[in-house]
């Protein structure tokens, strides 16, 4: 069978998540996995050639973005041509981006079964940009099955108004990075970091939902002797000052390129999530694919990506219980969490994914409801226990 992962953004994590994807399905013999991805992708810029069979030019700004937008007609003919040399039996979004409704249209055109990976079902507090819900619920409308990766987010996309049959579950697995280009999932081991103090990092974009403020009222709270680190780009603020003004912290607003991230991570002793509210987090993958200890609030769909995993520290979104936690961590006897062989864990959530989205390329089956491996609607149901971190729980068909 024929499939094909895409994703047009630029830098983030979307691209490699698409990559990570692509790369465990084309471990199966049955299938022939082709990858389209914007051809000023980050992570296209990296030493080693990407496998990419549709490279696509996208936009580089707003004005270039509207005037893409302005020629999809013209540019949807040499699109449906690209994609009939490659005839994907199914096509999967790896992260909705503001011009897939051109491919999407495309791939109508041929035929072809699709599904979105839908990773925020609304956008948060000083993210993403003009009309980005609008398009992605256009977006969804036009999927035959929608994929999200907390039960918090399918809720979220049943209550706007999808079909609770026709959400998936798909656990986000651990998202390796390697230092020279970032790609591909692997089963190393742990980064090592070189001695020091306790290091702390908080990573990602540096915006009002992710919790700054919260972390900065923390510290203080804190045992000291403590090295942190606040390390992403976004506005300047009152919380990224008040955290300059804490005594062990480093605060550096700008972008991390993919090929600086893995050094981050070596860096660092565990990772802090203070985030207010959150549907998963692809930092969090990352930490625990780099084998560090994840401290995040209990918010959105969070505790749901972490529990189970060793060596995690979940509070509430106050700055007592944060730094209790903070604590916690710095007072627990020094272990590293065990190794993750990143590359098993996205073959065992792909072949998953794949047995979910069976019935929508079997054109003679009918729809039926997809519900998680325990038999019970993925919606609103309670999970029973907590996943092993090899065992990465995957929405599959009830049995019949």
């Amino acid at each position: 069978m024929n499939v094909l992962i895409w994703q047009w953004g630029r830098r983030g994590a979307g691209p490699r998540f698409a990559l990570c994807l692509a790369e465990a399905l084309r471990q199966r013999p049955d299938l022939s996995v082709s990858l389209s991805l914007c051809r000023s992708a980050e992570i296209m810029q990296g030493s080693a050639r990407l496998a990419c069979d549709l490279p696509v030019a996208t936009y580089r700004g707003p004005l270039s973005f509207l005037l893409r937008l302005a020629a999809m007609p013209v540019l949807l003919l040499p699109l449906l041509r690209r994609l009939r040399a490659i005839r994907p039996v199914l096509a999967i979004c790896a992260m909705p981006g503001p011009l897939d409704l051109l491919m999407v249209a495309a791939l109508r055109l041929i035929g072809t079964r699709i599904a979105v990976i839908v990773h925020d079902a609304d956008r948060h507090p000083g993210d993403g940009w003009p009309l980005q819900m609008a398009l992605q619920r256009l977006l969804c409308r036009s999927a035959d099955r929608l994929v999200v990766l907390s039960r918090h987010v399918g809720t979220q996309l049943v209550r706007q108004g999808a079909a609770a049959d026709d959400v998936i579950r798909f656990s986000h697995p651990p998202l390796p990075f390697d230092r020279e280009h970032g790609i591909t999932p692997s089963a190393a081991g742990p980064l090592i970091r070189s001695p020091g103090p306790p290091r702390l990092l908080c990573f990602g974009r540096l915006l009002p939902y992710k919790g700054l403020d919260l972390l900065a009222a923390a510290l203080p709270r804190c045992p000291g002797g403590m090295d942190v680190r606040v390390v992403g780009l976004g506005p300047e603020s009152a919380a990224l000052a008040a955290l300059r003004a804490c005594p062990g912290v480093v605060v550096e607003n700008r972008w991390v390129a993919e090929t600086a991230i893995a050094d981050l991570l070596a860096w660092s002793d565990a990772i802090v999530l203070p985030y207010r509210e959150a549907s998963q987090s692809g930092v969090a993958a990352a930490a625990l694919a780099a084998g560090r200890p994840v401290i995040a609030t209990r918010v959105g769909g969070l505790a749901e990506q972490l529990a189970g995993w060793p060596h995690t520290f979940l509070c509430e979104p106050d700055a007592a219980s944060l730094a209790a936690s903070i604590t916690a961590w710095l007072t627990a006897p020094t272990a590293r969490p065990p190794a993750i062989d990143a590359q098993a864990a996205w073959q065992a959530a792909s072949a998953g994914l794949l047995e979910a989205l069976a019935p929508i390329v079997t054109h003679h089956s009918p729809r039926r409801a997809l519900r998680d491996g325990a038999g019970t609607n993925i919606i609103g149901a309670r999970t029973e226990g907590s996943p092993c971190p090899s065992a990465l729980s995957v929405s599959t068909l009830a049995k019949p």
